[in-house]
């Protein structure tokens, strides 16, 4: 039980801060030695911070769903993103077995954190349709374990020189669509998963969106006081140890 719940922790901490949820759950697994119906508990996780991610956004949601041009933009993310997603699925797949793969990934993305340093002044307040493109394809390129997706497209819009707060709020509400859709994709194994062992899967989704209801607050405070690149730090030390101990 203590397991479910401390990746269920895990799960909504990294999710929405800059360091990869699917990298560290990677390197968990492996430290855990999870097998079977447990492969399957990072998907379920991803139902608790879905359901963080739209009460945290949910009035800026109602927003969207009135205005045709960010929903346009959003609606062009989420097109690039599936195809990047469904296309390269096997590849994706086959790079969640591989610690040493992951860890050459965070370090990626710790050095996209660090460069993002330098923009943080960035005043520009709307996205425009290259924005949604390229940011259609960095979030695509995050499906790999180890780049952040809050990390890497965050990052794209504050090195497109849009400013902080509508960098954080539109890089969320893009990822809200691809994230149900890749959970749907999934909704077989997350099915079986819960039924193999509904209580410790109930607490670790209920962790999930606890605590990550608190990374989204933390996340927008850091962000705003222009400290974003610390996690790049955090990222290459993590890649570091995951090279040196685990294999």
């Amino acid at each position: 039980m203590a397991k479910y719940i401390l990746l269920g922790i895990i799960q909504g901490l990294t999710e929405f801060l800059p360091v990869s949820s699917s990298g560290h759950l990677v390197i968990m697994q492996k430290v855990f030695g999870m097998t079977g119906e447990e492969l399957a508990l990072p998907l379920v996780l991803h139902l608790g911070t879905i359901f963080a991610l739209i009460i945290f956004f949910f009035r800026d949601i109602l927003n969207v769903l009135r205005n045709i041009k960010t929903l346009s933009l959003i609606f062009i993310v989420t097109i690039i993103t599936g195809i990047i997603g469904i296309t390269g699925k096997d590849f994706f797949e086959g790079l969640f077995g591989s610690p040493k793969m992951v860890a050459i990934a965070l370090i990626i993305t710790g050095i996209i954190l660090i460069l993002t340093r330098r923009f943080m002044d960035a005043k520009r307040e709307t996205v425009n349709f290259k924005d949604a493109l390229i940011l259609g394809i960095t979030q695509g390129i995050a499906i790999v374990p180890g780049i952040s997706r809050s990390g890497i497209t965050i990052s794209t819009l504050l090195f497109r020189k849009i400013d902080r707060q509508t960098s954080f709020k539109f890089s969320f509400l893009a990822s809200i669509p691809a994230i149900f859709g890749a959970t749907l994709l999934e909704a077989g194994k997350i099915r079986l998963g819960i039924e193999s062992n509904p209580i410790n899967f109930l607490l670790g989704i209920t962790f999930s969106f606890l605590t990550g209801l608190i990374a989204l607050w933390i996340l927008r405070l850091i962000l705003y006081k222009a400290k974003w690149h610390y996690f790049g730090y955090y990222c290459i030390l993590v890649a570091i140890l995951t090279l040196l101990f685990l294999r």
